[in-house]
């Protein structure tokens, strides 16, 4: 049977490393992924209001494809200097394209942003926000374990009217095939049922990773709008939004990983009501270390295994966005 990994994270896949860095005064932080090696990667964004850079160089249709590090991190526009942090640190370590043998390496480094600027941090910082540097201390503390909820991305955010915060999760299918989820978990919509206890995505715990609430007793009947989203007070847009990584050691094309960033989607959809609003800016990050051979193209069971892997990004997309919430509570 399938099973959580042994760490229950992201990291449990070979070659993935995460590093955060959070900063107390201004109430805010960055994670970041690294990839031991350039990684196929895609992206999908679903979201109505995003903050995102070099997402266009994912595209199938584009060059490139491929991954040094992805980035997370609050701080709206401001938090995209997180991946010039990045970019200059591991290019003086000489990671990323070399184009000529005159010029430095360039590494490819895409990002996403959430938007924390309305917490009581202070973010009086003048000309110098915080993110560069930030950037810089995430990747330095990469590692292939972390800790979970008010750190890195997930320092300022919110899910809905409660704390949100950092999330990952893992899953070993039966063919030795590792998927896992990285998410930074700021939604506008609610992560709880009516009864403000239990997660919406409750049906895909594993091991009580989120406290293994029984059976919720009434259906929910909230409507459109549950109690505990943010729907009610009339956000701004901008305000909200999911930022995911999801990953797997199958070997995978870059179109297969689009459709894998797709389908976790549903994952936001099955932890958070509702998701991918006017309001949210959701964007899913998918990577393929390429470590498990995957049939042969002209295998007819090749799309068979992209499905599972598909579903099982979204189940652990799902348990990793209530991670967060339950990890940020935990204080």
């Amino acid at each position: 049977m399938p099973k959580p990994g042994a760490h229950n994270l992201i990291t449990d896949i070979a070659g993935l490393t995460v590093g955060n860095a959070t900063d107390e005064k201004v109430k805010t932080g960055v994670t970041v992924l690294r990839c031991r090696e350039q990684f196929i990667a895609a992206v999908d964004v679903r979201g109505g209001a995003p903050g995102v850079r070099e997402t266009d160089t994912l595209a199938p249709e584009n060059l490139v494809g491929r991954v040094d590090a992805i980035v997370l991190t609050g701080g709206s526009v401001f938090g995209l200097a997180a991946a010039d942090g990045v970019a200059n640190a591991l290019s003086q370590s000489d990671v990323g394209l070399k184009i000529s043998d005159a010029g430095p390496a360039i590494p490819i480094v895409p990002a996403a942003v959430l938007y924390d600027l309305g917490n009581d941090g202070d973010k009086d910082w003048g000309a110098m926000p915080p993110y560069n540097l930030l950037g810089e201390q995430a990747l330095a503390a990469a590692t292939d374990t972390f800790a979970l909820g008010l750190l890195g991305a997930g320092r300022g955010a919110m899910a809905g009217t409660v704390k949100g915060g950092l999330g990952s999760a893992s899953m070993v299918l039966d063919d030795g095939v590792i998927v896992g989820a990285l998410v930074a978990a700021n939604p506008v919509g609610s992560v709880f049922m009516p009864d403000g206890k239990t997660f919406y995505a409750w049906p895909w715990e594993q091991e009580g990773e989120f406290g293994d609430r029984p059976l919720p007793q009434q259906r929910d009947n909230a409507g459109p709008i549950p109690p505990l989203s943010r729907l009610a007070q009339n956000p701004k847009p901008g305000a909200n939004t999911t930022i995911a990584v999801v990953a797997t050691s199958a070997a995978l094309t870059g179109v297969e990983a689009k459709r894998i960033a797709m389908m976790a989607h549903d994952g936001i959809a099955r932890a958070v009501r509702p998701a991918h609003t006017p309001l949210d800016g959701d964007i899913v990050f998918a990577i393929s270390t390429g470590a498990q051979p995957m049939p042969d193209g002209a295998d007819a069971s090749r799309p068979t295994h992209i499905a599972a892997i598909g579903a099982t990004a979204a189940d652990c997309l799902a348990r990793a966005t209530a991670r967060a919430v339950y990890e940020a509570a935990l204080g």
